[in-house]
């Protein structure tokens, strides 16, 4: 990319932050980021090995803060784009700042050190590369992007924590909402022999490629597609119908439910389905939903008001 992006942030009680996120998801903005002081001193404490020192600049933006920010195009096009996204939340009054791309980047990079997930997995910002990584870990490089998933959020956390326990070698996985291809470059790190993603953002395909490429990944085992897996039943039958052991979706409850009623299709008797993303107060609508569809659930993981359930088919 090139040329300048204007940074918009949105205010927003921490209360109404998901369905905020969940509006401007709809209308098409998929590389959102959420920013909240509990969140941001939370990660500092469990990684604080990793930090040299706290920026103050970053620390003092981040006291009190309740808002969602993401980027778009400084130009007629991209505040067009702009007008789109906000559509339904005109209650908030948008913030924007005007950055050039080296600014964009310099400042993003001030988020992201290296994290350790669960036992086995040790994500690093591509720019890290070359630091040590602790025994035993699987390093994930990842690049940050506008569509970046970075493994610092509990729902992704979560997710990884489950998926080193359920998955054995070998394994094909099939990643629902898989964005910036995290969870599927995960699972082949892991040791899956093949995984598949989709997700309802075109742009996704582009960053989980370079993603994955970061980490010696090729297409002959990574495939991603866009769409939507619910409606569009072309889509459907190139995600590996009865094949994969291992499903995921780490999105939001609205979507979750109704794809705990689709996942079984993708799934080898005997198959896993794992779910996050899941905002307190929604666990046990999706519970409900999984073992109505069949599922029986064997794990529930909790962190920071978020929820992951690991589900088995008999």
């Amino acid at each position: 990319m090139s040329g300048t992006w204007l940074e918009v942030t949105l205010p927003v009680p921490a209360e109404r932050l998901e369905r905020v996120c969940e509006v401007l998801t709809a209308n098409g903005m998929a590389g959102l980021v959420v920013e909240e002081e509990g969140d941001f001193l939370r990660f500092l404490e469990q990684n604080r090995q990793y930090w040299d020192y706290v920026d103050e600049d970053l620390a003092q933006r981040m006291k009190g803060a309740s808002r969602v920010k993401f980027y778009v195009p400084d130009s007629g096009e991209g505040r067009g784009q702009l007008r789109r996204y906000l559509a339904g939340l005109e209650e908030y009054e948008p913030q924007t700042v005007s950055l050039r791309e080296e600014d964009w980047a310099t400042s993003w990079q001030k988020y992201y050190q290296p994290i350790p997930v669960g036992r086995r997995v040790y994500i690093v910002p591509d720019w890290m590369r070359g630091q040590p990584v602790p025994e035993g870990r699987a390093p994930l490089y990842l690049n940050p992007g506008l569509t970046f998933g970075t493994g610092a959020h509990p729902t992704t956390q979560l997710c990884l924590e489950l998926l080193e326990d359920a998955l054995r070698p070998g394994d094909r996985v099939l990643d629902l909402g898989c964005g910036s291809g995290i969870l599927a470059i995960a699972a082949l790190a892991l040791g899956a022999s093949r995984a598949v993603g989709v997700d309802i953002d075109p742009k996704a395909a582009d960053v989980a490629f370079e993603n994955a490429a970061l980490n010696g990944i090729g297409r002959d085992r990574l495939a991603v597609y866009a769409g939507d897996v619910l409606t569009d039943k072309r889509l459907a039958a190139k995600l590996g119908p009865g094949e994969n052991r291992v499903v995921l979706a780490n999105i939001v409850a609205d979507v979750i439910i109704p794809l705990s009623a689709k996942a079984g299709e993708f799934m080898t008797p005997g198959g896993v389905f794992l779910t996050s993303g899941i905002i307190e107060g929604r666990q046990e609508e999706v519970k409900a939903a999984l073992e109505q569809s069949g599922f029986a659930v064997a794990r529930h993981l909790e962190r920071g008001g978020w929820h992951a359930f690991q589900a088995e088919l008999p």
